[in-house]
């Protein structure tokens, strides 16, 4: 997810905050919650871990006024704690009315030998559905079964006791929607078979079941929806059900925060002020004519100065640490947050073709001054764009220190989710900045000597990102109501799946093993963490990125160009992406050899005629990257070639591609019927 030197060193400065702030002091414990009631905090069907299996309905209880009619409700006694005692605050994961709709099921099957089991892996996501898979993931309202793969943690070899096995969606879970997860015919080493927990075996022969266990309907509820399925209730090893966040319970929070904000502004251009224009001589920048600097004025919806470890403002009802109210919503805190902003004008531009305007997102931890990268510069001129750019705070630059800093007491990471979701707003005001007439376009900065406008507002607005500018970018998107085109470069969705297969997390996860060292637990928390990350990336709202769009919201088109090989980005979270949002796939996607998968891009739909009206993605393979690990490893390591993933925004091709798609929303083949480039 790095895009620049800059950002390794950022990279390198949170080894340091991560090492510095393992020997300070344990903060303060956080209140305790009770568990569900009439039950204990943790379910006894898999004893490695509290909160296993998970996500799980035990951990839920009934809620008329959630949309779900549920709400989660997991005691602070459940939840990981680090190695100075203290557990995660379930505060805010308690406001939620179900759980990640791309969740990694995690469970322990002591002895289990994925490979004599014949568990569906990455490279073969197709077993997954075969009449006789030993996972079983069910939606409980059609009946269907969804695809995944799976895998043993691939970290836990030290730690073999605490190895879970994580259940990896292949598409996105159906928001709202109760799943059922069944495993049969669990083997171990030897090829034996693994008997079922007593605990759970009970509740199929109804053997030493207590006629008081308020679980026990629930659980004939689940052997009925398998048995339906063709599961034979005396195979299974396991069985549990558990419920998907509701639409309102993803993306309320960040629709309440946009449609408010753009209420209070009305019809005027958003507030904003120019602080430094810079113009470059020819011989001195040949690409960029003019760089401009400044700050918009956005509502603020965080707490205190909106800094790093600001949360969401709920106002005096609703406001964090108060779990009797999980359905608040966030309100403005009466503050006006000063977005920074970078615009770069091309030496292309004049006033007889003014610049097309888009969006630019900036890469992991990184500033808005990427519009200055290279490639963009390039993209700039080439093409005639004005890129401007704001930062993604909760994950910029300035965030290093607080990042580093959750990693070792996670109670302090909703603040992450809650200002990347401010940062959203930012964008969109920024983009109205660009687009309104009263806007930038008025100012000096974007005029010619003889004040006409450098930049075209009748050509619209549009979008482009990278790494995390991909990432985010999804998500943006499908809130978006001044643009409905974007581009999303080396892009993916589910950080819980991405982290540990990006060597750009080696850093995090130093500071997790030092804080919270078991194996079990440190799968526990990237799902933990999902269930929050869901309401500011693209695995919250993939299911309205394109032609299911959320309310006051057009439809929108992507093209996802993606790194074969990329190191940084796991190209398996992207084509989960890509089968959610419903993108097709430019064939041949890679020459024949190089994919691992007994099917390449399972699941994605081939482009059958260009140009191309629709979603799309596009592999570029700079042939010096080698397939990933099929595990939840990061490719490190001289055997995975050299890192791809800055190569598909280089490319000459692949930029034409992109603004021909941005400007007329056609995807166009530039890769002579081949494989790209």
């Amino acid at each position: 997810m790095t895009t620049s030197r800059g950002l390794r060193l950022a990279v390198s400065v949170l080894v340091t905050a991560g090492a510095v702030l393992l020997g300070t002091a344990a903060p303060a414990a956080p209140p305790t919650t009770a568990g569900p009631t009439g039950r204990p905090s943790c379910d006894p069907i898999d004893p490695t871990a509290c909160l296993l299996p998970f996500p799980n309905d035990y951990f839920t209880v009934p809620d008329r006024t959630s949309p779900t009619g549920k709400r989660v409700r997991i005691a602070a006694s459940a939840m990981p704690a680090n190695v100075q005692g203290t557990p995660i605050d379930p505060t805010e994961w308690n406001r939620q009315d179900g759980f990640s709709p791309g969740s990694p099921i995690l469970v322990r099957v002591p002895g289990l030998d994925a490979a004599a089991t014949g568990i569906a892996p990455v490279t073969d996501i197709g077993r997954s559905l075969a009449p006789d898979a030993p996972i079983v993931l069910l939606d409980a309202r059609t009946g269907k079964r969804t695809p995944y793969w799976a895998e043993l943690d691939a970290h836990a070899v030290d730690q073999p006791d605490r190895q879970v096995l994580i259940i990896r969606p292949a598409v996105a879970l159906t928001e709202g929607t109760r799943y059922v997860v069944g495993l049969r015919g669990m083997r171990d080493g030897t090829g034996a078979t693994i008997p079922a927990p007593a605990s759970f075996r009970s509740y199929v022969t109804g053997v030493g079941l207590g006629h008081r266990d308020s679980r026990a309907p629930q659980m004939r509820r689940i052997v009925t929806d398998l048995t339906r399925a063709g599961v034979t209730r005396h195979s299974l090893y396991l069985a549990w059900d558990f419920t998907v966040a509701s639409r309102q319970g993803l993306t309320g929070r960040m629709l309440a925060m946009r449609d408010g904000a753009f209420a209070a502004l009305g019809r005027a251009a958003p507030s904003f002020t120019v602080t430094q224009v810079t113009d470059y001589a020819p011989e001195q920048e040949p690409l960029i004519a003019r760089q401009v600097t400044g700050t918009i004025g956005v509502p603020s919806y965080l707490t205190g100065d909106g800094g790093p470890g600001s949360g969401l403002h709920y106002g005096p009802a609703g406001g964090p640490g108060t779990p009797q109210t999980p359905n608040a919503l966030p309100t403005p805190s009466g503050a006006t947050l000063a977005a920074d902003f970078v615009c770069t004008i091309p030496r292309s531009a004049t006033a007889a073709k003014p610049a097309h305007l888009s969006l630019y997102g900036h890469g992991l931890l990184g500033r808005p001054t990427e519009v200055n990268a290279g490639n963009v510069r390039t993209m700039a001129k080439t093409h005639n764009f004005t890129f401007c750019a704001t930062s993604w705070i909760g994950m910029a630059a300035a965030d290093v220190p607080y990042v580093a800093g959750a990693f070792t007491d996670l109670s302090a990471f909703p603040a992450v989710a809650d200002r990347l979701q401010q940062s959203f707003l930012n964008f969109l005001f920024l983009g109205r900045t660009m687009i309104h007439p009263g806007g930038l376009a008025a100012h000096p900065a974007f005029r010619d000597a003889t004040a006409r406008p450098l930049i075209n507002l009748a050509g619209g607005l549009h979008y482009d990102g990278n790494s995390q500018g991909g990432i985010n970018g999804g998500a943006l998107t499908a809130i978006a109501q001044d643009w409905t085109r974007s581009v999303l470069g080396v892009p993916a969705m589910n950080y819980s799946t991405l982290l540990q297969r990006s060597v750009d997390f080696a850093p995090f996860q130093t500071v997790l093993d030092g804080y919270y060292p078991d194996r079990a637990d440190q799968q526990l928390i990237l799902a933990l963490l999902q269930m929050l990350w869901d309401r500011s990336e693209a695995n919250g709202y993939a299911q309205h990125m394109t032609d299911r769009p959320l309310p006051r919201t057009p439809a929108h088109q992507m093209l996802m160009h993606v790194a074969f090989g990329d190191q940084q980005v796991s190209p398996a979270a992207a084509e989960v992406q890509a089968r959610t949002i419903g993108a097709r796939l430019h064939t041949p996607a890679v020459a024949d050899g190089w994919s691992s998968d007994v099917r390449p891009y399972w699941g994605i739909a081939p482009i059958r005629r260009y140009p191309y009206t629709g979603s799309a993605m596009v592999v570029w393979n700079s042939g010096a990257a080698q397939a990933p690990p099929p595990t939840n490893l990061a490719p490190a390591g001289p055997e995975y070639g050299d890192d791809s993933h800055e190569f598909p925004r280089a490319q000459a091709g692949a930029q034409k591609q992109k603004a021909i798609f941005l400007l007329t929303g056609k995807v166009v083949d530039v890769c002579a019927g081949g494989p790209c480039p």
